[in-house]
């Protein structure tokens, strides 16, 4: 399976889509204001705006672009879970998806619809692969 995702990726860096970045590393935590006065007073990270204003989300500016999302949820994971992400951002998601879909590589929406894309509420679609040892991965358009 190592081999399949080694060409997989390989295949991906070759080809006119490849140009990516990281756009958020999502991290499932049991109570935000805790996590947000680590993060902001010891890390020292920088809080930046987050769209969906519920209270169970705050966005920190890592550089480069990218941002570290805190999302509070009940029941800490102790399991591979889909909030705990990698997400990449990329100039074609749709010939990536055309290349998912050539391969019969399986992807989903956040609901873990087959084959669909979810657009969040800021407009920027995105979709979640599994790599070979259950991780999610998040491939949006918001290059």
């Amino acid at each position: 399976m190592k081999t399949i995702l080694t060409l997989f990726l390989i295949g991906i860096s070759m080809s006119t889509f490849a140009q990516i970045k990281v756009n958020h590393i999502a991290v499932h935590v049991s109570k935000l204001k805790p996590s947000m006065d680590f993060y902001e007073n010891i890390v020292g990270l920088k809080a930046i705006e987050e769209p969906f204003k519920d209270g169970l989300h705050a966005w920190y500016d890592i550089g480069g672009g990218a941002a570290l999302h805190l999302i509070e949820a009940p029941n800490t994971p102790t399991e591979i879970s889909k909030v705990n992400h990698l997400c990449f951002s990329m100039a074609d998601m749709d010939s990536f998806i055309k290349t998912l879909k050539d391969t019969n590589y399986h992807f989903e929406s956040w609901q873990g619809e087959k084959s669909k894309v979810t657009i969040r509420v800021d407009g920027i679609r995105q979709i979640y692969i599994q790599d070979p040892d259950g991780n999610w991965l998040e491939l949006n358009d918001d290059f």
